[in-house]
């Protein structure tokens, strides 16, 4: 279990990380869609491009078994609270104390 630990804590971090990624993603589509960001602007665009890139292999399937809601994607709050979950178990696992 020594070895493993750190691993786990690793992992945490990473979701932790990643929550923080689709934040900013949700947060930069609003703006987008509200006109308040340009994504023909070449940095705008590439940022755009990259956090679509990271979020949306994980948010596919969760919008393929959500049924359509109109204009309001809901997929990255799920995304964020399956997360976490996660983290609770890691959590238990590194502290079982807790």
């Amino acid at each position: 279990m020594e070895l493993v630990q750190p691993i786990l804590v690793v992992l945490y971090d990473v979701l932790e990380l990643y929550k923080w990624v689709i934040v900013v993603t949700a947060v930069m589509s609003w703006l987008i869609a509200f006109n308040v960001v340009n994504v023909r602007h070449e940095f705008v665009r590439a940022i755009w491009t990259t956090l679509v890139g990271v979020t949306e292999p994980a948010l596919r399937p969760i919008r393929r078994l959500l049924p359509r809601t109109g204009g309001v994607d809901i997929s990255p709050v799920i995304l964020f609270f399956i997360i976490v979950l996660i983290q609770l178990y890691l959590a238990k696992l590194i502290q079982p104390s807790f």
